[in-house]
């Protein structure tokens, strides 16, 4: 395992990240889910990413569990807040100070943990001022709960107005997490060059694309029994976007270059997230220790310049790189 700096400071993280979104509390087990960050950390991932959202406040309870009585110091532990949790009262969503100040607490209980180190704005908040939430932020930093801030699949210009008004505030704003993939490039345009400008790293998530770059959906065939395509609980309308001939037809013409960089499909897919300088980390999931252990394999490996312009030319223009995406995300209202 290899450690990057996160954003303008002095915190490292490992360049996989374990995540547990559609997985823990809700595809798998808790005994697997366990078995899952247990290879994890035996691979030499330190960094945890959950939210409060994540079967509805579940995955949080699970990976709290699963770290038990491993040394605090040697982990990073994030989560998320603005999604609805419990029974979605009026006020149990969104980044008003009111949710987010309970919602820290929420989640810490349920993390058994006195911090997290980096506290992350899951979506941008339209109904709440953003001084409010930047505010509420900064207390949560001063009160210790939190180490730092990030943002999850904010835009640009939101990124840029909340990173001054951290400023202001006293706290840094260092991270970002977005959807990135060979296949999703939408931050490149606007995001990426404009958190190198602030001090801002990406840890991205779906690196594989929900599983399609994993090439185990053929063209033409059924997806596989049990696979994220088949998950009506929210994977298959996640990933829908991803199925067709075509691309799928591209994903199996990237398997010879994969070969000969010895590596998996999977393992090439994130280890292209991962040649972006600006990119921290990569999110991985897992329903199987063995999936861990195989993709902890893309960490620190180097893609020769050539080999990452043949991708390009394999995948062509089924590659979304439109920066408008990124604002289609973001909700217009608060969720119910």
């Amino acid at each position: 395992m290899e450690f990057r700096y996160l954003g303008n400071s002095g915190l490292k993280i490992s360049e996989i990240t374990y995540g547990n979104w559609l997985t823990h509390g809700s595809q798998v087990e808790n005994d697997a889910a366990k078995a899952c960050v247990r290879a994890a950390l035996d691979n030499g991932i330190s960094t945890f990413d959950t939210a409060d959202a994540y079967a509805n406040t579940k995955a949080e309870v699970v990976l709290g569990e699963a770290l038990k009585g491993e040394r605090r110091e040697s982990l990073e532990i994030f989560t998320k807040v603005y999604w609805p949790t419990g029974p979605r009262e009026k006020n149990d969503t969104g980044l008003s100070r009111k949710h987010v100040m309970e919602s820290v607490d929420a989640s810490l209980d349920r993390l058994q943990t006195d911090y997290v180190d980096l506290y992350q704005a899951h979506r941008y908040d339209t109904e709440t001022p953003l001084e409010e939430t930047m505010q509420a932020f900064a207390d949560v930093v001063r009160s210790g709960k939190a180490h730092y801030i990030g943002v999850s699949e904010w835009t640009a210009d939101q990124m840029r107005a909340g990173h001054a008004l951290a400023g202001e505030l006293g706290f840094q704003l260092i991270s970002s997490q977005p959807q990135y993939s060979m296949l999703w490039r939408v931050i490149e345009g606007e995001i990426v060059p404009t958190c190198r400008e602030l001090g801002i790293s990406q840890i991205v998530w779906s690196p594989i694309a929900q599983g399609v770059l994993t090439g185990k959906y053929k063209p033409g065939e059924d997806p596989p029994a049990g696979s994220r395509a088949t998950d009506e609980k929210g994977g298959a309308d996640m990933i829908k976007r991803f199925m067709t001939d075509d691309v799928l037809t591209r994903v199996q013409d990237l398997r010879p270059i994969a070969e000969e960089v010895d590596l998996t499909l999977a393992q090439l897919a994130i280890a292209w997230v991962l040649q972006n300088d600006n990119v921290a980390s990569a999110i991985i999931g897992a329903t199987r220790p063995e999936q861990v252990a195989e993709n902890v394999k893309a960490a620190g490996v180097k893609l020769p310049g050539e080999l990452m312009t043949r991708i390009d030319g394999v995948l062509g223009d089924v590659v979304e790189t439109d920066p408008g995406k990124t604002l289609e995300t973001t909700p217009q209202s608060r969720p119910a």
